[in-house]
């Protein structure tokens, strides 16, 4: 879809990613992928900055405990809190795989993230990834000001697959009428399930994600084609008839990621509800170009464009640009 090739930094750090990760999901048992992927994520992991206080506990949820590991700068309480879902396909990833960078953001940020360790598919399929972070969002609103959060200023986020969960969760939240989340930040979210888009066709092979992969994620996420996950607007948010009544969003995408169209689709819907929503396009970047940001000048300021939306939101501000 761009015209301009992946930044040569990126394309660096993923090679040497790639030397050390098992082939894809598609072709390796699913728990050797699990291993390969935590352990390459340990081998890249950058260390926390200066000051931040760490913190994992135990939260009650509908198929047993839920591990939430919150990050808490220094400074004054209460700080807004970001409920974080992590990428993955909802089939890999871990507090583990997104440690440095949800500590980075809550520094970058001057918020407490609370990432959750929600359960994995395809052995809990929708909607027990969204009931787990449905249960730490009840969690944070009642018990958050323990962990210096402002139970009242509460953003949903999350990559990829925790970019679905987040405007899952907004979309779950809104038809129960429950309190909606303060905001939403989408980072390469996967929103929809047709693999028939321009930009799935485009990056069909590229750097990260390609578009086979996303296929395997989907059907371990939603079941066979035809299972009822795969109609359900929380689980693929580009269904919902209606936007009106979510968050104000940031919305973050790749130009060489097969999602790309993803987002941009969901953005556009989100203002012609009336929501307002701020979408950046990365041209030089591709899938999960977080993990790269110590490696590459354009996923750093990625990175921190997204630091940056989560701290104008945790202000009562609109996202920059």
């Amino acid at each position: 879809m761009s015209e301009i090739p992946v930044d040569p930094g990126m394309l660096r750090f993923y090679e040497a990613l790639s030397s050390q990760s098992p082939p894809e999901s598609t072709d390796w048992p699913l728990p050797e992928q699990r291993r390969g992927w935590e352990a390459v994520c340990r081998s890249f992991r950058a260390p926390h900055p200066a000051g931040l206080s760490v913190e994992t506990v135990a939260v009650p949820g509908p198929g047993g405990s839920i591990a939430v590991r919150f990050y808490r700068p220094e400074g004054a309480a209460p700080k807004a809190g970001v409920l974080y879902g992590h990428g993955g396909g909802w089939v890999l990833g871990s507090l583990e795989t997104h440690d440095d960078m949800c500590a980075e953001l809550a520094a970058g940020a001057d918020v407490v993230v609370a990432a959750v360790d929600y359960r994995l598919a395809p052995e809990h399929r929708h909607p027990a990834q969204l009931d787990d972070m449905l249960a730490v969002l009840a969690y944070l609103r009642a018990e958050g000001a323990r962990h210096g959060i402002d139970p009242a200023r509460i953003i949903g986020a999350g990559d990829s697959a925790g970019g679905q969960l987040t405007a899952g969760a907004a979309l779950h939240l809104r038809a129960t009428g429950a309190p909606q989340l303060l905001a939403q930040v989408l980072i390469y979210p996967v929103l929809g399930a047709d693999t028939e888009t321009a930009s799935y066709r485009a990056n069909a092979e590229a750097p990260c994600l390609t578009r086979a992969e996303m296929i395997y994620f989907l059907e371990a996420f939603l079941g066979p084609r035809g299972a009822a996950g795969w109609t359900d607007p929380r689980a693929v948010p580009l269904l919902a008839a209606d936007l009106s009544g979510l968050p104000p969003a940031f919305v973050i995408v790749a130009e060489h990621d097969p999602l790309c169209d993803d987002g941009v689709a969901f953005h556009e819907r989100l203002l012609a509800a009336g929501i307002p929503s701020t979408l950046r396009r990365e041209p030089a970047l591709a899938h999960s170009f977080m993990r790269a940001r110590h490696h590459s000048a354009p996923a750093m300021a990625a990175f921190r464009a997204i630091a940056a939306a989560l701290a104008a939101f945790a202000q009562g501000r609109t996202a920059p640009v």
